[in-house]
């Protein structure tokens, strides 16, 4: 398991880069690039999990800059983005630019000329409840634009079921209490993060992280005491007033 994988590496078992599985790489070097992943809130409320783990992503990866569409709807309905703590998570202000787009239509028509644009490192899509533009068809010439152009296209659901896609990988996103560090400081975003589908390969894995963006790779979270009093949502004040973090996720359903 890659829990169990992770908890060796961090007693000093470790495992070694020849017989480290493909599906680990995103810990330390984000996923796949020139392809296109999709990022599903398990629940309406782990929305800013889902974008900050996305953002983690791209860090973690070098792919940068980050191109962000969102739609006005959405911008009214969750708030607009929080600079600082973008900062947090390690995101230079310099390296994302934000288009808002007036609906889906007018989004699904600006991601498709970004993931063209080669000077980009990472397309990120923001969607929230059904869009159902985002069909197969949508994603499958986000695909090929992707593979054309080198470009990592990131579309992140939330409040939506999954459906048929031509993403090369699916991921569930919840979010979890953080640790608190001395002094009861807030501790690092936690993310529990289950993989729904795999192009090409095995699904199902699922394992609690932390994003360390000193290393700007992930670790496995720590396990907390019951005695122990964690901080929820800490670390991801991604949106002004966006919903805090909250225990015990519900998992994504599989469906595509």
């Amino acid at each position: 398991m890659l829990l169990a994988r992770l908890r060796r590496e961090v007693a000093g078992g470790g495992t070694t880069q020849t017989d480290a599985r493909a599906d680990d790489a995103w810990l330390t070097a984000g996923l796949q690039r020139a392809q296109l992943h999709e990022i599903y809130a398990a629940e309406a409320a782990d929305g800013t999990a889902a974008i900050g783990f996305a953002v983690a992503l791209a860090l973690a990866g070098g792919a940068l800059p980050v191109l962000w569409v969102r739609t006005e709807k959405d911008e009214r309905q969750a708030g607009r983005l929080h600079a600082s703590g973008l900062a947090e998570l390690g995101l230079p202000p310099d390296s994302i630019v934000l288009v808002v787009a007036a609906d889906e239509a007018a989004l699904l028509r600006v991601a498709a000329d970004a993931a063209r644009c080669t000077g980009l490192g990472m397309l990120l899509v923001e969607s929230r409840g059904r869009a159902p533009g985002l069909d197969l068809t949508a994603t499958r010439r986000l695909m090929l634009a992707a593979e054309a152009s080198g470009v990592t296209v990131l579309s992140v659901r939330i409040d939506a079921a999954p459906v048929p896609s031509a993403a090369a990988t699916r991921w569930g996103v919840a979010a979890m209490p953080s640790v608190p560090l001395e002094a009861e400081a807030p501790g690092l975003p936690a993310f529990d993060v289950e993989s729904l589908r795999r192009r090409g390969g095995p699904a199902g894995a699922r394992c609690r992280v932390e994003w360390n963006r000193e290393t700007r790779s992930f670790d496995p979270c720590p396990i907390q005491p019951v005695a122990q009093t964690a901080l929820a949502g800490a670390g991801l004040p991604l949106v002004a007033g966006g919903a805090a973090a909250r225990d015990a996720p519900a998992s994504v359903r599989r469906s595509g």
